[in-house]
């Protein structure tokens, strides 16, 4: 576990807006404390305000992208006045703050997996916009293994990937490799280990040279309408649409188009 010293979570940032998050408790398997989860908590909701950031990649350092819930802290907290009721109510509040914010987040949000990510920390891969994994990750919920049914993963996996795969996973436990998390649809793309990084940066700056105003306006939309019933959806999306056509970036991106040159992007 890193000493007091040690940042529990690393930022990066770089001039083409890309911002990089790195779980850094690899001697923990990357687990997710409550600090853990503060951590997460606070970089995200510095992210939101900041109009540095156009894309955000989620990483993990060491060989484990995320193990999940810190069982070693849920157990100790067996010996509080009240059993552990209060810190885990607790914790699974904030998971699912940190869980809701990155989908809530203004800029896409790109998981990159290098390993195993179980329980929560598929909960985390889940949540995210997007995932590029590498060939040797895998996928799993394992929490009925051990008398803990992984109901909270379940929000986000269920919302990722087709009903019936991800109760089996729920209810199996069982671990799913990268090409069949990919087929599933829980992850985009699996690249050969030695280019995770630079795969996943490809793909991030890709979407950074995009309007960063269509980009934060799109996700935004496409979360909301798959919330809302079809044809509320359609009229939700319109009006999107239709806001999006009066943007600076929208009347450049067309007439660039027209023209056959390269946008220049105002973002607003």
């Amino acid at each position: 576990m890193p000493d007091g010293s040690t940042p529990l979570l690393l930022r990066q940032d770089s001039e083409a807006g890309i911002t990089r998050l790195t779980l850094n408790r690899p001697d923990s398997r990357n687990s997710l404390s409550f600090a853990m989860l503060g951590a997460l908590h606070h970089a995200l909701s510095e992210i939101a305000q900041d109009s540095g950031p156009r894309v955000v990649v989620l990483a993990a350092a060491g060989p484990v992208f995320c193990a999940g819930h810190d069982l070693r802290e849920i157990t100790a907290h067996r010996n509080d006045e009240d059993a552990g009721q209060g810190f885990y109510d607790a914790a699974m509040q904030r998971c699912a703050e940190v869980m809701q914010a990155i989908v809530a987040l203004p800029q896409p949000v790109i998981a990159e997996v290098q390993g195993v990510a179980t329980a929560a920390g598929c909960q985390l891969v889940a949540s995210c916009d997007l995932a590029v994994a590498s060939e040797a990750a895998r996928f799993c919920t394992p929490g009925v293994d051990i008398g803990l049914f992984c109901s909270t993963p379940a929000v986000a996996l269920s919302r990722a990937i087709a009903a019936k795969p991800a109760l089996e996973m729920l209810l199996t436990g069982e671990m799913v490799g990268a090409e069949e998390a990919r087929r599933l649809g829980l992850v985009n793309r699996v690249v050969p280990a030695d280019g995770l990084t630079q795969a996943t940066e490809a793909l991030a700056a890709h979407i950074a040279a995009r309007s960063a105003h269509a980009v934060r306006l799109g996700k935004a939309a496409f979360h909301a309408q798959r919330a809302l019933p079809l044809a509320q959806a359609y009229v939700h999306a319109a009006g999107v649409m239709a806001c999006n056509l009066m943007a600076e970036d929208a009347a450049e991106g067309i007439a660039a188009f027209l023209g056959k040159r390269k946008p220049v992007w105002q973002d607003r």
